[in-house]
């Protein structure tokens, strides 16, 4: 995934979910963060932040801020890109594929790919992760419902007899693992461990970080 019109900012600070105040070499800009968890431990004053220029004339923001420097790792903020950089990934797993579509809808929930091959039909979710602490990436930074009903739609079509994968797209290098994040939301922790007995395929995997592009690059173990 590649981003255009990259520029280096200052992050001063972020009056509500979406809107943070930067300072470039411009002067202080008023930006979109695309990303709408907390990353109360990513966006602190002083950070080292960076900001795409919107190519929309009409946008009250001219700027997205995509990612943010944490000591010497990088994290990526946008939270698109994990449906991207899957999108790329998965079509590579599936070389074979009859049928890949993003976005359909099984029971109540929009899965993000749909995948057919010559043997098997696949439902699979994708949740970008943002949060590290320790080494291990965790996932949710805060709790989510709409995450535990991906997973109760999930263990549902393996039941149905379709493949269930469950991706967790690390938006970070380096950790030693993933596991949830159980002191935050512990009932989509136990969701997940009763997906992954149920036969649901759970995954994670860390992408390469740089400011202006984002992939995908090796699988990390799970940690529960």
């Amino acid at each position: 995934m590649q981003y255009r019109n990259i520029v280096e900012g200052r992050f001063l600070s972020r009056p509500n979910r979406f809107i943070a105040f930067v300072e470039t070499e411009e002067g202080e800009q008023i930006c979109h963060v695309k990303n709408t968890g907390r990353c109360q431990e990513l966006l602190l004053p002083g950070a080292t932040v960076y900001l795409e220029k919107s190519g929309n004339p009409e946008r009250k923001t001219a700027w997205d801020l995509v990612a943010v420097r944490k000591g010497e790792r990088l994290f990526n903020m946008d939270s698109s890109a994990p449906n991207a950089v899957a999108g790329e990934y998965l079509r590579a797993c599936f070389p074979d594929a009859l049928v890949f579509k993003p976005e359909k809808v099984y029971g109540n929930s929009r899965m993000d790919f749909y995948v057919e091959t010559a043997e098997k039909k696949y439902y699979i979710e994708v949740k970008g992760v943002t949060l590290e602490e320790g080494g291990r990436a965790l996932f949710p930074d805060a709790p989510t419902e709409r995450g535990l009903k991906h997973i109760r739609e999930l263990i549902r079509a393996k039941e149905e007899g379709y493949g269930a994968v469950l991706l967790f797209v690390l938006q970070m290098k380096g950790c030693r693992g993933f596991c949830p994040n159980d002191r935050t939301d512990a009932a989509f922790g136990r969701a997940l461990r009763e997906a992954r007995r149920r036969g649901v395929l759970v995954k994670a995997v860390e992408c390469t970080v740089e400011k202006d592009r984002l992939y995908i690059d090796a699988e990390v173990p799970l940690l529960f």
